[in-house]
């Protein structure tokens, strides 16, 4: 093989919504409330191989707005992308997957969330930035912990809830 087909390659192949939907299962009532609605966000993240040296990142974000005990809407969406990542050492491929692709799509996902939002009748919710290196750690931690739980050793204790 020649050098250049062993040069590390990561491209963007595509970025796109794979799954979205709202839920407003108290209005046209709920639009009476004069109280601010309490916010709840949850994420996820995940990454799938397609084919050989071809992966699909996806970030899930769970929006749940309550007034009272009354749940005002509830927004899921799925960001997905599709990237090429060929000649990555084994040990840079996990974070990458974890990390690098999560904070390309996510801006994305942001976007479609707060406009979802918007589109509900209900004001604009802006996601915050996500430290996605953070993230990927504190996974990491919450699976040696569930590996440990399994091996005999303590329960395991969380949750995967951003607030």
């Amino acid at each position: 093989m020649s050098e250049e087909n062993l040069q590390p390659v990561f491209q963007i192949q595509r970025v796109y919504l794979k799954d979205m939907s709202l839920e407003q299962p108290n209005s046209p009532a709920i639009f009476l409330e004069q109280e601010a609605p309490s916010i709840e966000v949850a994420l996820d993240v995940g990454a799938e191989p397609l084919s050989e040296g071809i992966f699909e990142s996806t970030v899930t974000v769970t929006v749940t707005a309550k007034i009272k005990d009354k749940v005002a809407f509830l927004v899921e969406g799925k960001q997905a992308g599709i990237f090429e990542a060929r000649n990555i050492p084994a040990e840079q491929l996990d974070p990458l997957l974890g990390i690098g692709c999560p904070n390309i799509v996510y801006p994305y996902l942001r976007s479609n969330i707060a406009d979802m939002i918007t589109r509900a009748g209900f004001p604009p919710i802006h996601l915050a930035e996500i430290n996605f290196e953070v993230f990927y750690q504190q996974r990491l931690a919450a699976i040696a912990q569930q590996q440990a739980a399994e091996a005999g050793a303590t329960p395991v204790e969380g949750s995967a809830t951003v607030q």
